[in-house]
């Protein structure tokens, strides 16, 4: 059988790349030193992409790509993908939901218990033999906690059991209220005024950005901290520095930014900052489910079949 050729536009695990390679003919627009020469090469010929969560395939690349089909995404997130685009022009997308969700509701349990229990700096307090010279501060339980949870799709749930399980309250924010026991807020401003804990789990893309800005900081307030496992472009970065030097909020814990991989200075030195390098999908189960998704969905739309994660 001819080998299909495909476009990958991001930096990809071998586990993945490797039966990409068996089954396609993979041009790396990623690493591709003159990339418009690439596409004027292989560009007509394209049948497929592959691309990262966090990776974007802007239109006028995929306008270039006349005889594209489908876009498989590595990742749940697909907002680097223009969907209605592709919906207009026949192009199928695909993305890798529910196999990640358990691991990225422990990263965000995780990043709540670092930040309440200040356990980086508990870390760094051990290493830097400070403890023979008297005990490390006193940090703060969850129990009795207040969380708010942005966003209520399968991570928010999940997130939400593992911090009842803590023994805290749940709240949530969201487009509309859902059958669940927990409360709904309407408002944002109010869900974070009650929060000890503001949970992003929210989709990214343009409907979000800055959805979590200066106002709602403000009402999170000095008691309060942020998480965010969705997306970092929901977060107004400048905004949350802002908030974390001034004392407007207790704390931050962040496994995605604005502007990956690079994150602020002014960010790296707040203290009372938790950053982790969007892991929150970084185990080898999970990362193994979502390569087998995404080859899987590529070989159903080529044989005729129906897709595993259809996207549209």
């Amino acid at each position: 059988m001819e080998k299909i050729p495909m476009l990958v536009l991001a930096p990809l695990p071998d586990f993945l790349m490797a039966p990409l390679h068996a089954a396609h003919v993979c041009h790396d627009y990623f690493h591709a030193e003159d990339k418009n020469a690439l596409l004027s090469e292989v560009g007509t010929e394209i049948r497929g992409i592959v691309m990262a969560g966090g990776s974007v395939s802007p239109v006028p690349l995929l306008e270039r790509l006349p005889k594209l089909e489908i876009i498989s995404v590595f990742g749940v997130g697909y907002d680097g993908v223009p969907v209605d685009w592709c919906q207009g022009h026949g192009i199928r997308v695909t993305n890798t939901p529910d196999v990640l969700t358990e691991d990225v509701a422990d990263t965000a349990s995780a990043l709540v218990l670092m930040t309440s229990r200040r356990l980086i700096a508990a870390n760094r307090f051990l290493h830097a033999e400070a403890w023979t010279r008297g005990p490390f501060p006193l940090a703060h339980a969850l129990r009795g906690k207040r969380a708010g949870i942005v966003g209520l799709g399968r991570i928010g749930k999940a997130i939400a059991q593992r911090l009842e399980a803590h023994g805290m309250s749940v709240a949530y924010h969201g487009r509309a209220r859902q059958a669940v026991a927990w409360e709904y807020f309407e408002s944002l401003i109010e869900l974070a005024e009650m929060a000890d804990f503001l949970i992003v789990a929210c989709p990214g893309g343009a409907a979000t950005k800055h959805l979590i800005n200066a106002a709602v900081l403000t009402a999170l307030g000095a008691k309060g901290t942020l998480i965010n496992i969705a997306r970092g472009s929901v977060v107004d970065e400048t905004a949350l520095i802002a908030a974390l030097q001034s004392g407007i909020i207790r704390g931050a814990g962040l496994d995605v930014f604005e502007n990956e991989p690079q994150v602020p200075e002014a960010l790296m030195q707040c203290e009372n900052a938790v950053l982790l390098p969007h892991l929150g999908s970084g185990t080898h189960e999970t990362r193994h489910e979502m390569a087998r998704l995404v080859v899987e969905n590529l070989a159903a739309h080529f044989s005729g079949k129906p897709l595993l994660t259809p996207v549209c």
